[in-house]
């Protein structure tokens, strides 16, 4: 048998998350189908980690065992022949035999974009969560360095009914290596015969491991800071807390991407 590292980039619109569902596409469900179809084995490929319905991937690793003997890069291209466009494969490895795509990663990093402008493009609604309000930005800057380090994050994280009990000794404490927002500036833009300015303000946070919504509700609490409803304090008060209701809402799924996995 031969273990597999697959890393994939996807579009997550079309799909109700990673995880495989009945009669629902997924992407773990869909990957499992091709690599199925080219090899004739029936393999479930293990993430990194499980995304939620809606959310992107720039490069999610995958891992799997198959007793095909085809070359990785005749399988990379051949997955991506039989693949929706939505989902693509961007390498095959050959890995060590216990190598897992979770249990062996180190760190992942996360990206959230939030489209800043009157008017979002119905080609960029999709990728971006739409916030044309005010928003004090300096202070979601400084509430963001606030969660750095190793905390107890239960208060960021939604109940995860697919937890088994060994997953990372079953515990909320995870280290946050760094956490910030960023503007990144477009160009002038053309839309509807009318000419707006419009930026986007991406949070970028690279960490240990990740609880299940803990990056969407960062961001949603995050955004309460924005609108004055909480200061950089209550970041603190609340993660004491040890309590979700303590924090803010969970942010809409399609402004969230996974942007790399550390091994």
């Amino acid at each position: 048998m031969r273990n597999l590292k697959i890393t994939l980039a996807y579009d997550g619109s079309g799909f109700h998350g990673w995880q495989v569902q009945p009669e629902r596409p997924t992407i773990q469900g869909t990957l499992a189908a091709a690599i199925e179809r080219l090899t004739g084995s029936q393999v479930l490929p293990q993430g990194s980690g499980r995304t939620d319905a809606g959310v992107h991937a720039l490069a999610q690793v995958a891992s799997c065992q198959i007793d095909a003997g085809i070359p990785t890069e005749n399988l990379a291209r051949a997955l991506n022949h039989v693949l929706p466009p939505a989902i693509r494969v961007l390498s095959v490895e050959e890995a060590a035999p216990e190598f897992h795509a979770r249990r062996s990663a180190h760190a992942k990093t996360y990206r959230y974009r939030i489209f800043r402008g009157e008017i979002c493009s119905p080609f960029l609604a999709r990728y971006v969560c739409h916030y044309p309000y005010p928003l004090d930005e300096k202070a979601m800057c400084d509430a963001a360095a606030v969660v750095t380090g190793e905390h107890d994050f239960t208060s960021f994280a939604a109940v995860d009914p697919e937890r088994g009990r060994d997953d990372e000794e079953a515990s909320n404490v995870r280290t946050i290596y760094s956490s910030e927002w960023k503007r990144t500036e477009y160009e002038e833009t053309q839309h509807a015969a009318s000419l707006q300015r419009a930026y986007e303000f991406v949070y970028t946070v690279r960490g240990s491991g990740f609880l299940h919504h803990m990056v969407r509700n960062l961001v949603g609490t995050f955004l309460l800071v924005g609108k004055g409803t909480l200061d950089r304090a209550a970041i603190k008060r609340i993660l004491d807390a040890h309590d979700r209701s303590a924090a803010g809402p969970t942010a809409p799924a399609c402004g969230l991407y996974l942007v790399s996995v550390e091994y």
